[in-house]
């Protein structure tokens, strides 16, 4: 067996692992990278592998740095399955073509306006291309061996994280190689905790949170201090949220506020319809997350459902205290940016990001105390209150990843990715330390025999 690592590497975006072995090659996530533009760029590159020779695609999850480069690929000549959970099969009908749309309109915003190098700007893939590409989706069970060629298999283990997400385990004649995906926490407010891993001679493990722990914090009180403050300033709250996993738990944590008295009434606008689909899902798959079917409706009854471009427009003039949550998560796209434009200079208003902000995205650079941030090719005055709940993270820490990967009786490697460079390499460290396994962190197109 064969692996080389396309994606995920110095970086937590871009997931692709090929695995070569008997003249089969199965592709080990499909994502887009995000942030950095040298990152970016990567998704216009040609593939080093010719796409029609690749013959399967295995998702972990949903997420776009998991998922969104599938259409892509299709369209560069892939002609196998993709082959996931049901419900990332079911989020992936309401990711991908969400993605494409907004390519379509970023590229249509820019080409209007003018402020494209590229002339014309082009979406990396279509709304209609995204569509042919879903069906080729094909689901399979969790904790079930599935022999997929002769000579390999694999079963799903259940990672946490958001819906649907796995940790595969997958064999072949000589050995057995286990990815961790994303790994959620064990006291995550809505998503289960993954699963013990199962046995393996190499293990894929992701570092977004390998060099830190996540802070012990009453994470509903800070979201009412948040909250609070920003009201008493008769301020609005703009918070980008992952349209599939954040925003839910958002707007569960606000509706327990609400609940409890810790916040004032307030309108809450959920300016995302893929979220509301979204959130309609968690109905479907009760067995993956921690809340009951009737926690799952209340959670849309007390929140206004943004869906038209006039609504979302009617928002960027609002007049008291009210909470908008709007996709993207790290501020690179989506309905959220027109909202920063809108409230980010002026001082009453908050700008709270809820999740790990990638190198190079809006977020980061915001967190980071920005003054401006360029939006639709000008620069915005960053004024208002900008906030940062971490406790919200969908991401297993330090020692929950250590706790993981220590499960394992002992594997011949491990390698180390999904991960900024100084959280990977910390990972790496932390996990020589405490066993004598030999560990790597990859570089972007290293390649490795098993």
């Amino acid at each position: 067996m064969r692996i080389q690592f396309l994606g995920a590497t110095g970086t937590v975006t871009g997931s692709k692992y090929l695995l070569e072995h008997d003249g089969r090659r199965l592709l080990v996530d499909c994502g887009l990278f995000q942030g950095l533009k040298q990152h970016r760029l990567r998704n216009w590159e040609p593939l080093p592998v010719d796409a029609a020779r690749i013959d399967a695609v295995l998702l972990t999850h949903a997420h776009m740095d998991h998922s969104g480069y599938v259409p892509r690929l299709v369209k560069l000549g892939f002609e196998g399955r993709v082959y996931c959970t049901s419900a990332t099969r079911d989020l992936c009908r309401l990711l991908l073509p969400d993605s494409s749309r907004l390519q379509e309109e970023e590229a249509d915003f820019a080409n209007r306006h003018g402020h494209s190098k590229h002339k014309p700007a082009l979406p990396l893939y279509t709304e209609e291309e995204a569509r042919i590409a879903l069906k080729r989706f094909e689901t399979v069970p969790f904790e079930k061996e599935i022999s997929i060629w002769p000579g390999w298999s694999w079963r799903l283990g259940r990672a946490g994280h958001i819906l649907g997400a796995c940790s595969p385990r997958i064999d072949w004649g000589g050995g057995s190689i286990l990815f961790s995906g994303d790994l959620g926490g064990n006291d995550d407010l809505m998503m289960r905790p993954p699963e013990a891993p199962a046995p393996a001679d190499y293990v894929v493990v992701e570092s977004t949170y390998g060099n830190r722990r996540h802070r012990e914090a009453d994470t509903l009180g800070t979201l009412a201090e948040i909250i609070n403050r920003t009201a008493a300033r008769n301020g609005v709250l703009v918070v980008p949220a992952f349209a599939v996993g954040r925003a839910q738990t958002l707007l569960h944590c606000i509706r327990l506020l609400k609940q409890a008295r810790r916040i004032p009434e307030m309108p809450v606008y959920l300016n995302s319809p893929m979220a509301a689909d979204v959130t309609r899902l968690l109905r479907s798959h009760l067995d993956e997350h921690r809340l009951t079917e009737e926690q799952c409706a209340a959670m849309s009854q007390e929140v206004t459902i943004v869906n038209t471009i006039e609504e979302s427009k009617r928002l960027n003039a609002l007049t008291g205290p009210s909470i908008i949550v709007s996709a993207s998560g790290m501020a690179t796209g989506g309905r959220v940016l027109h909202h920063l434009k809108a409230y980010a200079p002026d001082a009453r208003n908050t700008i709270l990001f809820a999740g790990f902000q990638a190198a190079g995205t809006r977020g980061a650079a915001m967190l980071d105390g920005a003054e401006a941030v360029k939006i639709h090719g000008a620069y915005v005055p960053l004024r208002a209150e900008v906030a940062h709940l971490d406790t919200l993270s969908a991401h297993a820490d330090r020692e929950q990843l250590l706790a993981w990967i220590g499960a394992q009786p002992a594997p011949r490697r491990v390698f180390v990715t999904h991960g900024e460079p100084v959280a990977a390499d910390a990972l790496r460290l932390a996990i020589e330390e405490r066993h004598p396994w030999p560990c790597t962190v990859p570089d972007y197109r290293d390649s490795r025999e098993l």
